[in-house]
């Protein structure tokens, strides 16, 4: 539906009437929003502009006698005034220094700790969407064999975080051929990444047949099965659950039921977040606008993080529509910066 653009009154108004309601969650009468307003109106002029508001689609009134509450439609107007005034502050007083000591290191023990920040200062579920291992640019990679049909992968990135990955494979390997692989391809290969070997090697595998028999062949088997099994399973890091269970006025039980089965199958969420990764510093998505009915009470505020102009995921709050988006807008968008700040100065 196409809009007319609001007056600045009946811009505040609606403001008013959506501030109010994620406060308390009840509906907005006419009385109380005169009464916050910072320019002189009565109740009956404020009524005459809620029902203006109502009749397209930003308010709605659950009874007659009721005063209005936002629609998703009033969110969004009102997310996107947020944005207009919001200057993103590098500092939150709600958070310390010391919360940003990221374990340097073992990078998914940091993205944990990151989802683990993300939900104790939200009051909502936190997650961190990790990156793909192939699309890493990488410094040094080692193949270790600890099972007849599994090979772990180490990869050092350029940025020096350490991540390991499990692959499975039906090709029998050595040892001996999994350390000639690994120094193939850091003679090689240094700074691509395994997606990048993996094309490379699929185009011009029979240059390397003959120098390096059949070790070169299940090689590309192996990145082809791996990146393949990557391609379905993301890795989402997940906190806060119980934040959620104490605040059960925010979602009726059914709708808490609904999504806590939905966060237990991780592939689909990721599936969902992921698609959202952007250039955006913060995202912000009311459940409806997904078109799927499990999460149209939730709202999504992400962002991404990422490495000298690489995105490597997203991260970010999952929680009800009636969330404080004036406090957790900044806070997403600076626990974003700072985890690539760690990672680039790693």
């Amino acid at each position: 539906m196409t809009h007319r653009e609001l007056q600045e009154k009946e811009q505040k108004v609606l403001r008013l009437i959506v501030e109010d309601y994620l406060k308390a969650g009840h509906p907005v009468g006419s009385s109380t929003v005169a009464a916050q307003c910072d320019f002189s109106v009565s109740p009956a002029t404020v009524r005459n502009i809620m029902s203006r508001l109502e009749q397209e689609g930003y308010l709605s009134q659950p009874h007659i006698s009721a005063g209005r509450i936002p629609t998703d439609e009033g969110l969004r107007f009102y997310i996107n005034l947020l944005f207009d005034d919001l200057r993103f502050p590098q500092k939150s007083k709600s958070i310390a220094p010391g919360d940003f000591d990221f374990q340097q290191g073992d990078f998914f023990s940091m993205l944990h700790q990151v989802s683990s920040l993300l939900a104790e200062h939200s009051d909502n579920l936190g997650f961190v969407l990790s990156p793909r291992l192939s699309h890493l640019n990488f410094k040094h990679v080692r193949f270790l064999k600890i099972g007849e049909e599994k090979v772990l992968i180490i990869l050092i990135t350029t940025f020096d975080l350490v991540l390991t990955e499990i692959a499975q494979t039906r090709n029998y390997f050595t040892q001996r051929e999994l350390d000639s692989a690994s120094r193939f391809i850091n003679d090689n290969f240094r700074s691509k990444n395994l997606l990048y070997i993996r094309d490379y090697l699929l185009k011009e595998l029979p240059k390397y047949r003959n120098k390096y028999e059949d070790s070169i062949g299940k090689l590309t088997t192996l990145l082809k099965n791996y990146i393949f099994m990557e391609e379905s399973r993301k890795q989402l890091f997940l906190q806060g659950t119980s934040k959620l269970l104490n605040n059960p006025e925010l979602f009726e039980m059914d709708h808490l039921r609904t999504l806590f089965r939905n966060f237990e199958e991780k592939a689909k969420l990721a599936k969902l977040l992921s698609d959202f990764i952007s250039l955006d510093r913060v995202k912000v998505i009311i459940g409806s606008e997904l078109n799927i009915p499990d999460i149209e009470e939730c709202a999504l505020v992400l962002s991404h993080y990422g490495y000298d102009r690489q995105i490597l995921g997203s991260l970010g709050i999952i929680g009800p529509k009636r969330l404080s988006y004036k406090r957790i807008i900044p806070l997403v968008d600076l626990i974003a910066q700072k985890l690539s700040q760690t990672i680039s100065s790693s």
